[in-house]
């Protein structure tokens, strides 16, 4: 099948025969992510983006990584003009703002289920940021790319069923649009594949693993260590995914 430009990421994803396509997929669009916010762009300097971003905020995990970015004139700019928006929405919450009375049920039931308005404004802030929602949009797109290329192209196919699986989040994520995508026939083809393939890589991992402990034994010293060098981040990744062993990715100077 002739690669088409929405296609071409998954394919070269799937080439790399990586541990998991969908990490590699992901890894790549945060990357871009963190260069387009914060890169040499400069869309942080466009009103358009710095709106979205001021509404938006950003998650715990990707100030991290901003930070980690390098980028400190760009990281202030952000955060000058967020926290101007932040203050604002704060004191409108606090303005409206009435202290619920007491209850002797209420004593026993979590923050959450009271309906405190200014603790659901911070939940909300908590999970709101404009790289978790960019990645959600396109990752989405991806997961429709990778089930219209496992029914039209047979290489794509083949070279799942050889490759080496996916991770157990990403491997939830394609069991759940599954269902959603497919034709009960097409459902039945697809996880007779997929539930031997993610046994067969799980065990792997797991004999790797279990090596690499063996070699610490010092009838073992002068052993091959076969695969189990690089074995506890690529064990970490089929876990939970992501790259545990990866420098942290900066700003091209």
């Amino acid at each position: 099948m002739k690669e088409q430009l929405y296609t071409i990421p998954l394919n070269d994803a799937v080439n790399a025969s990586d541990e998991c396509p969908f990490c590699f997929i992901e890894r790549s669009i945060e990357q871009d992510l963190l260069d387009f916010v914060l890169g040499s762009g400069s869309s942080y300097m466009e009103a358009d983006i710095r709106e979205v971003t001021d509404k938006t905020g950003f998650c715990r995990n990707h100030f991290k990584k901003m930070f980690d970015y390098g980028n400190t004139l760009g990281n202030a700019w952000i955060l000058k003009t967020h926290y101007k928006r932040m203050i604002q929405e704060m004191k409108q919450q606090f303005s409206g703002f009435s202290p619920g009375k007491s209850s002797f049920k209420g004593k026993f039931l979590k923050a959450s289920q009271n309906g405190n308005p200014i603790g659901r404004w911070v939940r909300e802030k908590e999970e709101s940021c404009y790289i978790c929602n960019q990645y959600k949009d396109t990752y989405a797109r991806y997961l429709d790319t990778f089930f219209y290329l496992l029914s039209q192209d047979d290489a794509f196919r083949g070279k799942i069923a050889a490759g080496k699986g996916f991770c157990l989040p990403h491997f939830g994520d394609l069991c759940d649009a599954a269902d959603a995508k497919l034709s009960d026939r097409e459902k039945e083809e697809f996880y007779h594949m997929l539930l031997p393939l993610m046994e067969k890589n799980m065990e792997r991992i797991a004999e790797d693993v279990s090596w690499m402990v063996e070699k610490f034994d010092y009838r073992n010293r002068d052993a091959d260590w076969r695969n189990s060098k690089d074995s506890i981040q690529r064990g970490m990744q089929k876990l939970k995914g992501g790259y545990p062993a990866e420098p942290v990715y900066k700003m091209s100077k």
